[in-house]
């Protein structure tokens, strides 16, 4: 069976920065119409910088829709046309200050299928050389250090929220954990 839907008028509500609502007709596979609200975005990209002492490197940042400090590993949206490898860069050096000799693809999230275009590429960097942080001007956050097993622990015991974070630190934690 056929699962997938056809657009047959895309509606645009909204154009913003960041992302673009959507309120399209879409021809269903069984033949009829129907609605789908979406968020159109260009993507992110996620950066777990891994220590030599197995430490992982996070950002506390104050994240305005949930309306507190949500602890994350450094990650940004994609500027218009930029490689996720290339803003992952950015990214790292931006929020950390922090360079690295060596990024591993842990692969692509999803964050939310159901109303987003979002994809998120999630890398893994070591090798890590420190540097001076170059935040936006818009942008305030705190950095700290925490051993890869505690972050594990805190991912299972719900004390890391970040989707793009937890699927990060668990995969690290598999990858640390065969090279043993």
């Amino acid at each position: 069976m056929d699962l997938t839907e056809k657009t047959l008028k895309n509606n645009v509500l909204f154009e913003g920065k960041v992302l673009t609502l959507c309120h399209d007709d879409v021809l269903l596979p069984n033949g009829k119409e129907g609605k789908r609200e979406i968020v159109k975005h260009r993507g992110g990209v996620c950066v777990a910088p891994l220590t030599e002492n197995n430490e992982l490197i996070f950002v506390r940042q104050f994240r305005y829709a949930y309306g507190e400090v949500v602890l994350e590993l450094p990650a940004g949206k994609l500027e218009k046309g930029e490689d996720p490898f290339e803003s992952g860069v950015r990214e790292l050096k931006e929020e950390t200050g922090c360079t690295a000799d060596k990024y591993t693809f842990l692969g692509k999230l999803y964050p939310s299928p159901g109303y987003t275009s979002e994809i998120i590429s999630i890398y893994l960097a070591e090798g890590l050389h420190s540097g001076e942080q170059s935040l936006d001007e818009d942008e305030f956050l705190g950095v700290e250090k925490i051993p890869l097993e505690k972050a594990v622990e805190m991912v299972m015991n719900n004390g890391i929220y970040d989707s793009k974070t937890q699927v990060a630190v668990l995969k690290i934690a598999k990858i640390v954990g065969e090279r043993k």
